[in-house]
């Protein structure tokens, strides 16, 4: 018994330096690749009217960044898988930035399209590249809260970057003959490329290489994992695509999504169509749901953990939404 909880309290704290090393750059990275998703919804607040583009033709290319992700999602997952997360993650955050950055150029819908749909393929595979990323680093038993902390970013990205996003829009309007949407394309898009050469340097691909880590820890931790791993999940791609379950998850998993992106590509605009036109409210305003989200997010991980409850914990927050 002595020897159980003994080698319990040195994976506790094994997991506690893991944390502190992957899940604050992790979370920073997600932080942004969601700000550069939904900016869209700020900046259409000036260049509509600036480039005289319609609704339908903002729709189209709010949507169609989700064509280029759909498509190359797997074949990046796969390729992730081959090479590593740190190669994967530098050359997916640098492309998406560039990308992202390169909005600023818009003038015609037939490059917002092209642009939007290049950072949909650029982007593919890093929301889920880092679930798997951090499946080499923690049991399931430990993944609600891990995970809960990772995608705390799409609401932090929600509430902080909305008021940041209108805050650029206003400041910088003008200033070098950029309008305050270039302006926001550019500046937000700049510290995902920084992010990702970091990531080149600072990331490792699997508990077995980690320096920073002792070989003890290291060999305590790849067993504990893979004891984990081996009791669960299917043995290839083959068996995942025969399992009904999985497409029954995807079309949850579609619902919910449309409801996320639906508050963030259009709250903006329906809030000044409804009469606020002073940009910085109206991010404060688009603040206040990712603010909630966050807040039950913790409390329902928190929950799923201490009871080892995955069901219910799913579907109850899902219907209240």
């Amino acid at each position: 018994m002595d020897l159980i909880t003994s080698r319990q309290q040195r994976l506790d704290q094994i997991y506690k330096k893991v944390s502190w090393r992957l899940l604050p750059f992790l979370l920073l990275c997600y932080f942004f690749a969601y700000l550069d998703r939904i900016n869209i919804g700020f900046a259409k607040l000036q260049m509509q009217q600036e480039l005289g583009f319609n609704d339908a033709i903002y729709g189209m290319a709010a949507g169609i960044f989700f064509l280029g992700y759909v498509l190359f999602e797997v074949p990046t997952n796969l390729y992730f898988e081959k090479v590593g997360a740190r190669k994967t993650i530098t050359r997916i955050m640098i492309l998406w930035g560039l990308t992202s950055m390169s909005m600023l150029f818009v003038t015609t819908p037939q490059m917002f399209y092209v642009l939007r749909f290049l950072l949909g393929v650029f982007e593919a595979g890093f929301a889920p590249g880092m679930i798997f990323y951090l499946t080499y680093w923690y049991s399931g038993a430990r993944m609600a809260r891990v995970m809960a902390i990772v995608m705390l970013a799409g609401p932090l990205a929600g509430m902080l970057g909305a008021p940041l996003s209108t805050q650029i829009m206003s400041t910088f309007h003008q200033i070098y003959n950029l309008s305050g949407w270039q302006w926001l394309f550019l500046l937000e898009a700049v510290p995902t490329v920084l992010l990702g050469c970091v990531a080149y340097f600072y990331l490792t691909d699997h508990p077995s290489q980690a320096k920073w880590l002792s070989q003890e820890d290291k060999a305590l931790l790849v067993k504990e994992i893979s004891q984990h791993q081996s009791a669960s999940g299917h043995s290839n791609f083959k068996a995942v695509l025969k399992d009904p379950w999985i497409y029954f998850m995807a079309l949850a998993y579609f619902t919910i999504i449309c409801g996320i992106y639906a508050i963030g590509f259009w709250l903006p605009s329906l809030l000044k169509s409804g009469g606020i036109q002073n940009l910085q409210m109206i991010g404060w305003l688009v603040a206040i749901p990712y603010l909630c989200g966050a807040i039950f997010m913790i409390i329902f991980a928190r929950s799923s953990d201490k009871w080892q409850e995955r069901k219910w914990h799913c579907v109850v927050p899902t219907v209240l939404a």
